[in-house]
């Protein structure tokens, strides 16, 4: 046996002499030295198998790659390629054998950079990169591991080279796990299997994994499958510490979105959150044939508790209903900040009245609680259901909306809420056409569009078919005009009603009382002309402010009643209810009967109204404080016949504003 291996040894010998020859001379050996870079100081190889390092080159030359190397690699590759002729194997055999071939860096590079152009999320980056390594590297498969601090654990996502993905979790206190030590460590490790991922049907082959390392700290770990790595490991650990950064920039936006959409005080969405996830949620009951209702919330007397007992003590009532609507929601609803007081409430795959029954859950636990100096919190509830109120966002905002005003105005029931939905009422009577004023208004001012000229256009352009529709028309433009000056809220219609109740008690023929009491709904509308600054001053007008105040009975007599034919009879009442007996008033100082009657019965109504009403800058006064004021004025500023009528029939009228 003996004499047989040394045969054999002695018939080796000759022909490893015949092919490399010496091996200080051998120029394959020139070719692997001069591609051989030095591993990384922190790589920890954990490998069952010793290396033997190759001899460094004795003496340079100056092109060692020659014809005959060239041949031999040639050779050796296809050796290797060709080693299985089953077909069905023949690609994993051929990632393993290709693992040794040169790299072009540059073309590496480019592919990289031409992988990664337009991604955008994660996953996609990990997708390319597999398919990167897969098509120029030919690695076996590609793994990434996310740590995720709360669950102590990292997630691993493995990519194959036939295409399947696996999934699987191991837990940081596995430190016998090489992905463990890896991410603790912060080093690469290098293993010569991979049977520590416990993926089935993965083809064997060695692992190198590299840690994910970013700016704040180690995000994961990035594993390659490939029998040979040594000569790429810093290329390696650059792509892993760009995807790092990648999700580190992915978070951070992430992050930016978030607090973009969240609002600081009650911890919900932002308005535009808000519209921007009911745009999802809508869309998803129209797939799915569902309904998906909105609670709208506003917390009353919001204005009154900001102004008199402070901002802070207003944030403090808001943050309370913020927080009973978090409790109380399920985790498929979504709350947002829709306005200053006001909060909404998707709810998908919930029906009206399921929705009415959370509202009057809220509102009871709101009913619980007691805020210092407030009291319990008092909310109007406002309810829209699609598709039953609409399939248009817009619209369906816009009737919640709505319902939750009339709510407001319908006020408590045996302590609670009024919780009102669009169905319950016809969009066309008085009281629902007042609140949709108050929400155009609003939404319009909100949006920056001059609701003035659309609403005038939409009214002057309207063919009125009867006096209901006529007076249907004057309510909503004069609940328009009410809801722009937020301190003369109900005040046309009141004035309307006290204007109808004076032309009554001097017996005036009905068509007059009629006209009277269309003309005073309507005595305010040029307000729709005066800029939101000068209307909106919480306190006493001045100089130039009030200047541009005094203007509004010429807008409203020029700009909004002449190019109606229905309205012209009308002039005279809105453009001269703020002249004075005594030729003070405004705006063509006329004096005594030059005031048309109708206009002189509007301004003792207009009058009493101002004065019994709350302002920013004072109280309402009672009826006979108001009664005294405006003897005091009789013959000088007021018809003092009208004023005496006025008076017999004031404690008479409701002074409920």
């Amino acid at each position: 046996m003996s004499e047989n291996k040394e045969k054999i040894s002695e018939q080796i010998k000759p022909k490893e002499a015949k092919n490399t020859g010496k091996s200080a001379t051998n120029p394959l050996s020139k070719t692997l030295n001069s591609l051989k870079k030095p591993r990384l100081a922190n790589i920890q190889t954990q490998t069952s198998s010793a290396e033997t390092p190759v001899k460094k080159q004795e003496k340079s030359v100056s092109n060692p790659i020659t014809s005959e190397t060239a041949s031999i690699v040639a050779r050796i590759n296809n050796f290797n390629t060709n080693k299985t002729s089953n077909r069905m194997y023949a690609g994993y055999m051929n990632n393993a054998a290709s693992s040794h071939r040169v790299v072009d860096y540059s073309e590496l590079v480019y592919g990289l950079n031409s992988a990664l152009e337009n991604t955008t999320t994660v996953h996609e980056l990990f997708a390319s990169i597999h398919e990167l390594f897969s098509e120029k590297l030919r690695s076996v498969f590609t793994a990434f591991g996310i740590v995720h601090e709360q669950s102590k654990c990292i997630n691993i996502k493995l990519f194959n080279s036939m295409g399947s993905t696996y999934t699987s979790k191991l837990l940081l206190s596995d430190e016998t796990n090489p992905i463990i030590q890896c991410f603790k460590s912060n080093s690469v490790i290098v293993q010569d299997n991979n049977k520590f991922l416990n993926i089935p049907y993965l083809p064997a082959s060695a692992a190198y994994i590299f840690p994910l390392n970013s700016i704040n700290g180690c995000k994961g770990v990035m594993v390659v499958g490939k029998d040979s790595l040594e000569n790429h490991i810093g290329l390696f650990s650059f792509i892993a510490n760009y995807c790092a950064l990648f999700m580190q920039n992915m978070e951070l936006l992430e992050q930016t979105n978030k607090y973009a959409n969240t609002d600081t005080l009650t911890g919900l969405y932002t308005h535009r959150g808000f519209q921007e996830v009911l745009t999802v949620e809508l869309k998803k009951a129209e797939e799915n044939e569902s309904n998906l209702s909105i609670i709208m919330l506003d917390v009353n007397n919001i204005s009154k508790i900001n102004r008199e007992l402070g901002h802070a003590k207003g944030d403090e009532v808001i943050k309370l209903l913020a927080e009973k609507v978090k409790q109380n929601i399920r985790s498929t609803d979504k709350a947002g900040r829709y306005g200053g007081d006001e909060i909404a409430i998707i709810l998908p795959d919930t029906s009206t009245a399921d929705a009415k029954y959370l509202a009057e859950y809220i509102t009871y636990c709101l009913s619980c609680c007691f805020v210092d100096d407030v009291g319990p919190v008092k909310v109007s509830v406002g309810i829209a259901t699609y598709p039953e109120c609409s399939k248009d966002q817009e619209k369906l905002l816009i009737l919640a909306e709505q319902a939750m005003y009339i709510s407001q105005a319908k006020g408590y029931k045996e302590g609670m809420s009024a919780i009102i939905s669009s169905a319950d009422y016809n969009f066309w009577d008085d009281e629902a056409l007042n609140s949709f004023a108050e929400v155009v208004a609003k939404r319009h001012s909100q949006l920056g569009i001059d609701f003035g000229e659309e609403l005038l256009h939409k009214f002057n352009n309207e063919q009125i078919v009867s006096h209901n529709h006529l007076m249907e028309l004057a309510n909503s433009l004069a609940g328009a005009i009410d809801a722009k000056d937020p301190y003369t809220k109900g005040h046309s219609t009141s004035v309307s009603r006290y204007s109808e109740a004076l032309a009554r008690a001097i017996n005036l023929p009905e068509d007059e009382v009629q006209r009277i009491k269309l003309g005073a709904l309507l005595h305010d509308v040029g307000k729709i002309g005066i800029p939101e600054n000068v209307l909106k001053k919480p306190g006493k007008l001045e100089g130039e402010e009030w200047e541009i105040m005094k203007q509004h009975p010429v807008i409203g007599a020029e700009k909004v009643l002449a190019p109606n034919d229905a309205l012209r009879d009308l002039i005279p009442i809105v453009k001269y209810h703020h002249e004075h007996i005594d030729g003070s008033g405004y705006p063509e100082h006329l004096k005594g009967e030059n005031i048309p009657l109708a206009a002189r019965i509007v301004a003792v109504a207009d009058t009493y109204h101002a004065l019994i009403s709350d302002r920013p800058y004072r109280k309402g006064m009672s009826v006979e404080k108001a009664c005294e004021i405006l003897k005091e004025g009789a013959g000088k500023l007021w018809d003092a016949d009208l004023v005496r009528q006025f008076i017999s029939i004031a404690p008479s009228l409701s002074t409920s504003i």
